[in-house]
């Protein structure tokens, strides 16, 4: 990934720029995260699955492989608020699943038109670089 440093003159702040799609604060994508919470959501996957579709990392515990508690962490974050703020607050009481699934479906809003044929894991994919 191409990240950039830039110096202020006026007031000495570094800025670090990066690519559309980069969270703050965050090892994966607003793109793979979104990819994440629609297979979790949308598809019904198991999370070892998701992990396997979408994380980078092939080496990981022996609990690892049947969950991943980052879909967990990421459906809370969006119920806070914290993460992709254009996805409407749900429900009280509503499953990590149930807010996958919203977030999901709200970032696929956001693809392109063209790309309407896609499956909506793609879209949601698509979507989440105009958000983030």
């Amino acid at each position: 990934m191409v990240c950039r440093r830039y110096h202020c003159l006026a007031c000495g702040a570094i800025l670090l720029v990066v690519p559309r799609g980069v969270l703050r604060r965050r090892v994966y994508t607003a793109g793979a995260i979104a990819l994440a919470l629609a297979l979790w959501g949308v598809e019904g996957l198991v999370p070892g699955e998701v992990r396997r579709r979408v994380s980078p990392w092939r080496i990981f515990g022996a609990s690892a492989a049947q969950s991943w508690a980052s879909l967990r962490r990421w459906a809370r974050k969006v119920r806070e608020g914290a993460l992709f703020a254009c996805v409407r607050a749900s429900p009280e009481g509503a499953l990590f699943r149930a807010i996958a699934a919203r977030t999901a479906t709200t970032l696929a809003a956001y693809a392109p038109s063209a790309v309407e044929a896609m499956p909506l894991a793609s879209r949601a994919f698509l979507g989440s670089a105009h958000v983030s």
